[in-house]
């Protein structure tokens, strides 16, 4: 999982990436591709 300061970049990368938040933290997950997680804040 990468961490990074803007979602915006890894949520292009792929069309199955949905952006969720969890516990005050911003995450984007990825079903099809796990490699592609990345998580804000």
């Amino acid at each position: 999982m990468k961490v990074r300061c803007s979602l915006k970049s890894a949520k292009m990368r792929d069309k199955n990436c949905k952006v969720v938040r969890r516990k005050g933290r911003v995450y984007v997950i990825n079903k099809k591709n796990p490699k592609l997680k990345a998580r804000q804040g």
